[in-house]
């Protein structure tokens, strides 16, 4: 298909579907728990998935030959080959959480390109693509529902630009410090290859970025972690966050939230070590 494709034209890809089958196991959901530094109990033979932890499972599996010089699979399989826009960052997801997927199921991912669609910014071309995952059981009413938002950009621009936002101090708050190995943790975790996350060499040399960039996914993992920590009984019933401005290993960052109101939503955000926005996010529970 892709050799039919003119150059930036990607109507072909939106309708597109794979269908990714796993068994839900304990293990991966320990090292979640571990790489958190959480203190929960280990899982255990049908509890429930915690949120965002679905993204442990359906991992890619391309072969070591299929690998492109990003660590990413080439481009141009399921998701469109983007080509000339080299980086590539998950800009944020839509998540509804209806039931829960549990150790020892065999659960059922089916993704659809949902839409490609292509933006002039202040750092130059952009390309969104968003994916459409339902996750559950066969035959049985999607469990979770994630939108996941892709975003390509060019070289041409700086790596970093910093949100123009400061953010405020949230009553619910955590101060951390994400290091390489919680990177690589994470990255082992989701069998991410992307270099951006591990390979200083390249990231600074190729991509131009000051340090390891953290996962845009697992930003939004710790704030949801910061809800758990403070309303652990709580149950998450929607989750979504729009990534703004990269966070890097080494340096101090915060995760906020305002405790639930009547409605029981949750603001969240994450901010860098100068108090600017590099995350926003909302929570709606039970």
């Amino acid at each position: 298909m892709s050799g039919t494709q003119t150059s930036g034209d990607y109507s072909a890809w939106i309708g597109r579907s794979e269908v990714a089958e796993d068994m839900i196991t304990a293990g991966p959901l320990d090292r979640f728990s571990a790489t958190l530094d959480s203190d929960a109990a280990g899982a255990r033979l049908g509890d429930a998935v915690p949120p965002l932890a679905h993204w442990l499972f359906f991992l890619p599996n391309a072969r070591q030959s299929e690998i492109g010089a990003d660590g990413h699979p080439r481009r141009g399989g399921f998701l469109p080959p983007v080509n000339e826009l080299p980086r590539r960052m998950w800009a944020g997801s839509r998540i509804a959480f209806n039931d829960d997927i549990r150790v020892g199921e065999t659960a059922k991912r089916r993704s659809v390109i949902q839409s490609i669609k292509h933006k002039d910014g202040a750092s130059g071309p952009l390309v969104f693509v968003t994916v459409r995952h339902e996750i559950g059981q066969e035959g049985q009413p999607a469990a979770i529902v994630d939108e996941h938002d892709i975003v390509y950009r060019g070289l041409q621009a700086p790596a970093v630009k910093p949100s123009p936002r400061t953010a405020e101090i949230g009553e619910w708050r955590r101060e951390l410090v994400p290091d390489a190995v919680q990177l690589f943790r994470y990255s082992a975790l989701t069998f991410n290859g992307h270099r951006i996350h591990y390979d200083r060499d390249y990231v600074t040399r190729e991509e131009g970025y000051p340090g390891l960039v953290v996962h845009g996914p697992l930003i939004a993992t710790l704030l949801l972690d910061l809800v758990r920590r403070n309303a652990p009984e709580a149950r998450v019933r929607q989750f979504s966050f729009r990534a703004l401005s990269p966070l890097f290993d080494g340096d101090m960052m915060s995760v906020n939230a305002t405790p639930p109101g009547a409605d029981g939503l949750v603001r969240l955000w994450a901010a860098n070590a100068e108090g600017h926005l590099a995350m926003t996010a909302e929570a709606r529970l039970a």
